[in-house]
C-alpha cells in the first residue's frame, strides 16, 4: 500500500470515526434508543451514510474515468442467500440487544468507554466461531 492510499484511509477513518461520535452514534444508550423508536436523530446519520454511498458507488464510476487512487473501478458483487439473511438477522439481535455496532464500538474506545471491550470481544468471538464453522 502506497503513502498517499494509507494516508487517504486514515483521513477516512478520522472523519469517519469523528462523525460517529459527534452523532452520538458511539453511546448504546443513543443506539437503544432509536432501535426503541424514541429518537430518531441517528436515522439522519443513516440516511447521509445510504447518499454518500450512492454517490461514491454509482455517480462516481459515471462521472470519473477513473478514482483518484485507482487505476479503475472495481466491481462489489453482493449475493443474497439465506446465509446472508440468517446472518443480518442474527447481527440485528445482537446490536438490538446490546446496541452496539462494531464501527462505532471502535470509535467509542477513543472516548475511554473501554466497556465496549466486551462488546467487541463478543464480536470477534463470534466472527471467529463463524470462521471456523465455514472452513
Amino acid at each position: 500500500m502506497n503513502i498517499a492510499r494509507s494516508m487517504a484511509t486514515l483521513l477516512a477513518g478520522v472523519l469517519f470515526g469523528f462523525g460517529l461520535s459527534y452523532a452520538t452514534m458511539i453511546r448504546p444508550e443513543v443506539v437503544l434508543s432509536f432501535l426503541r423508536f424514541q429518537d430518531f436523530g441517528l436515522m439522519l446519520v443513516m440516511g447521509g451514510a445510504v447518499l454518500v454511498v450512492l454517490v461514491a458507488y454509482k455517480l462516481a464510476p459515471r462521472l470519473m474515468k477513473r478514482p483518484v487512487l485507482d487505476d479503475h473501478f472495481h466491481e462489489h458483487p453482493s449475493v443474497w442467500n439465506r446465509d446472508t439473511a440468517l446472518g443480518a438477522a442474527l447481527f440485528g439481535v445482537g446490536w438490538g440487544l446490546c446496541g452496539v455496532c462494531p464501527g462505532p464500538a471502535i470509535a467509542s474506545l477513543g472516548t475511554g468507554n473501554w466497556n465496549l471491550l466486551w462488546a467487541l470481544g463478543g464480536i470477534a468471538l463470534g466472527a471467529l466461531v463463524q470462521g471456523l464453522r465455514a472452513k
